[in-house]
């Protein structure tokens, strides 16, 4: 874990203003108070010199002000889930909690829309918006406990997003506040609207930089009548890639559509039940939703679609029970992964779908070369991949060697025209390596969109772009 000093405390009247702003139960200035809030699901570490619980956007907006007249680095904080140090408070200064920010504004069924604060977990607006008969399409796995302004703040998306797109294709509005304390509107209320530049899409995915959100306006899908369940096992990654770009390329599209690597099941045998052929060497689980009257169609065609050479099963699940069945072979690995390495290198990459059995051939020898376990899995419709990479951090040699086949991932995943993060973020984790993929040009040009937001630079400071006036050697790894 990385570990900074404890930093200077705030000056007094900036305390002051503060508790003014906030209240004094809504501030906290203790180190021993403040250490919870100085980390994220990263193994970064950074002490804030004070935390504020905000529950209204007047109060964010005064805030950003006072931080923006002090030089003060702000940094907005959900739940802390990101897996990025994108809320770490590495540069010390004030960590804005909106876990207090947790109303459903409203729900307007009529016009398929959700206004929330940035604060409302997924679950708690997916429970609310079931109700209604809808539901928000990003589904990460953190969902129990991610906030919506988290989701927003790095695209998060979920297996969902084959179907459904992410955070930005399911969002028609934000109130946010920039860097200089003023309130802004984006977007619109209908899914129609070409007024002006596309801001709600810009802020999203910013990771804080930018802007504070303070209300989101959400567009609501129906739940579907029905949903079919399976599970296909091919002889090796080639075969279900094959069938992935075969899926992908019928009309019919899965609502999920996930995979597992050889590693990833042999991971999964180790501590489970796992009823599949011997020799399996990568795993498809699809889910097919729509009315009822056609998912089954639906169903029968994407398995037509993904019956290549090498397919060895396929399984359906003929009702709830046997659905959570087919399901738990996904759900065990994450806990056998933890198991394992309970500190291992989550990574999060994305290829295009036609290239991933090039990627795994890729990680397969990587794996033998330097001699690091390697286990693959994610979103196969989306060519987005979870890279774990199982090592013992107390290991020098091994991170050493882990440091080195982390840096041939990301060549392999620009190599093959993907990009090095799909819904994990930047945060400080990756910012290093953007250069890689993004010009010069079009950095610059967002750097400049930074500066017109936060022109003093407070906003999550060191986050997610790479110093502009750090030479581009620099940047390679």
């Amino acid at each position: 874990m990385n570990i900074s000093r404890p930093p200077q405390p705030l000056p007094p009247e900036v305390l002051r203003a503060l508790h003014v702003i906030a209240g004094v139960e809504s501030l906290l200035t203790d180190p021993a108070d403040c250490w919870a809030y100085g980390y994220d699901n990263s193994r970064r570490h950074a002490l804030p010199q004070a935390v504020v619980f905000v529950t209204t956007p007047e109060q964010v907006a005064d805030v950003a002000r006072l931080c923006n007249e002090r030089g003060i680095a702000l940094t907005a904080r959900g739940r802390g889930t990101g897996t990025t140090g994108a809320t770490v408070p590495d540069h010390g200064g004030v960590v804005l909690s909106f876990e207090r920010m947790a109303r459903i504004i409203r729900i307007e069924p009529d016009d398929r829309l959700a206004v929330v604060e940035p604060g409302v977990t997924n679950e708690a607006l997916q429970q609310a918006a079931v109700a209604h008969g809808f539901f928000w399409p990003p589904d990460p796995s953190s969902a129990a406990v991610c906030t919506i302004g988290g989701n927003l703040a790095c695209n998060a998306a979920g297996p969902r997003a084959v179907k459904y797109g992410t955070p930005r294709e399911s969002t028609l509005g934000l109130k946010a506040v920039t860097g200089a304390g003023a309130a802004v509107r984006t977007g619109v209320l209908t899914t129609k609207g070409v007024v002006g530049y596309d801001l709600t899409r810009l802020l999203i995915g910013s990771e804080g930089t930018l802007a504070l959100i303070t209300e989101a306006t959400l567009k609501l899908t129906p739940l579907p009548e029905a949903k079919r369940t399976l599970r296909l096992t091919y002889s090796d990654i080639h075969a279900a890639a094959i069938a992935v770009s075969a899926i992908m390329a019928q009309p019919v599209t899965p609502c999920a559509l996930e995979f597992m690597d050889a590693a990833a099941i042999a991971t999964v045998r180790r501590y489970s039940d796992l009823p599949v052929p011997d020799g399996t060497g990568a795993l498809l689980m699809i889910e097919v939703d729509g009315p009822a009257s056609c998912v089954e169609g639906a169903a029968q065609t994407i398995a037509r679609a993904a019956s290549v050479p090498g397919l060895r099963e396929v399984r359906a699940a003929a009702d709830a029970a046997e659905v959570i069945a087919l399901w738990k072979t996904r759900k065990a690995l994450s806990p056998a992964l933890r198991h394992i390495a309970p500190k291992k290198i989550n990574e999060d990459v994305v290829v295009p779908v036609s290239r991933m059995a090039r990627f795994i051939d890729v990680l397969d020898r990587l794996s033998r070369e330097m001699g690091i376990r390697i286990v693959n899995f994610g979103h196969a419709g989306n060519g987005n991949m979870h890279v774990n990479l199982l090592v013992d951090p107390d290991n020098a040699d091994e991170l050493a060697r882990a440091a080195r086949c982390l840096k041939a991932v990301f060549s392999a995943v620009i190599e093959l025209g993907g990009t090095l993060s799909g819904e994990h973020g930047v945060g400080l984790e990756k910012r290093d390596l953007i250069a890689r993929e993004i010009d010069p040009v079009t950095l610059r040009l967002m750097w400049d969109i930074k500066r017109q937001f936060d022109p003093n630079g407070i906003l999550n400071p060191g986050k997610s772009l790479p110093r502009p006036d750090q030479p581009a050697e620099a940047h390679v790894l």
